[in-house]
């Protein structure tokens, strides 16, 4: 719950605030490129924050590459075997310190960069202004990621077309490989019923051209509850993906009933755009949300 001292702190800071973007799995900080640009070129202050083995740090196997070579493709070791939600956590809590010296700061997650947002909001509450959950996983009544994938409310998903295009044991390599470059029209169709319905084709085919092959396994098992007397003191907006179809509605739903029972005296500021899963985050009725949220 949050006390009267933080909302009179947040209210007495009237500098603009910077908006700080975590992406979602197999991806990186130009996931929010488009979104950053547009809030940028209306006057606001925006970075995104590329993961640890994310971005310019991401792995690309040499079997990856073209020709591929799939036997090996499954067996080549990763480094993002090693990286941990702690490592994550440690992160984007330095960007939000260094943030935070110039103004407030709203923490934006998406899809799974949700559990990012969520554990960096119960280690420093107090430099946060608002926690916004973009389609994203918001862990409250169960553990983590892996935990929800079995409730009812996830029953319509479409992520097991997902994990088909998957190459590699996650349990024996330590990370999620999947293999965007395949050239099997039925993962070109997955991807595109699953996290870009209304897109077209070759805007699929560029999707596909900004994910990575690799992502580090532990992250859907780790803690991912948000914690009242922490997280759940900061002030929250989730953004509902009404055309999502790898975190349904109703699953989204549930994180915000879930959220709002634990904290009845901070309710979730909800809003709805009708967009698949990867959005694209710069439709015009997102970018208006966010520049709405930053001049509160």
């Amino acid at each position: 719950m949050t006390t009267n001292h933080e909302a009179d702190a947040r209210d007495a800071d009237r500098r603009p605030p910077t908006l700080v973007f975590i992406h979602g799995t197999n991806s990186s900080s130009a996931w929010a490129s488009g979104l950053t640009s547009e809030l940028t070129l209306r006057g606001h202050r925006c970075v995104a924050v590329d993961l640890p083995g994310h971005g310019r740090e991401a792995f690309y196997p040499r079997s990856y590459q073209a020709p591929q070579d799939l036997d090996a493709l499954a067996t080549e070791p990763s480094p993002l075997a090693k990286i941990t939600i702690d490592d994550y956590v440690e992160r984007v809590g330095e960007v939000v310190r260094r943030a935070r010296r110039h103004g407030p700061v709203i923490l934006v997650g998406m899809s799974q960069g949700g559990v990012t947002v969520s554990r960096v909001g119960n280690a420093i509450p107090e430099l946060i202004d608002r926690v916004v959950y973009v389609a994203a996983y918001c862990c409250v009544d169960l553990p983590n990621m892996v935990a929800y994938l079995e409730t009812p409310e996830n029953s319509e998903s479409l992520i097991p077309q997902i994990s088909a295009a998957m190459v590699a044991d996650p349990a024996v390599l330590g990370v999620t490989r999947v293999n965007w470059r395949s050239a099997d029209p039925a993962v070109f169709g997955a991807v595109k019923s699953a996290l870009a319905a209304d897109f077209t084709d070759e805007g699929v085919s560029r999707l596909l051209n900004l994910l990575e092959p690799d992502e580090t396994a532990g992250i859907p098992l780790a803690e991912a509850r948000g914690e009242a007397h922490t997280w759940g003191r900061i002030p929250r907006t989730y953004v509902r993906f009404t055309l999502d179809r790898l975190i349904p509605p109703a699953l989204q739903d549930r994180f915000i009933a879930e959220a709002d029972r634990l904290t009845p005296d901070n309710l979730t500021d909800v809003r709805s755009v009708a967009a698949p899963h990867v959005g694209p985050f710069d439709r015009a009725e997102l970018v208006d949300i966010f520049a709405e949220l930053a001049t509160r």
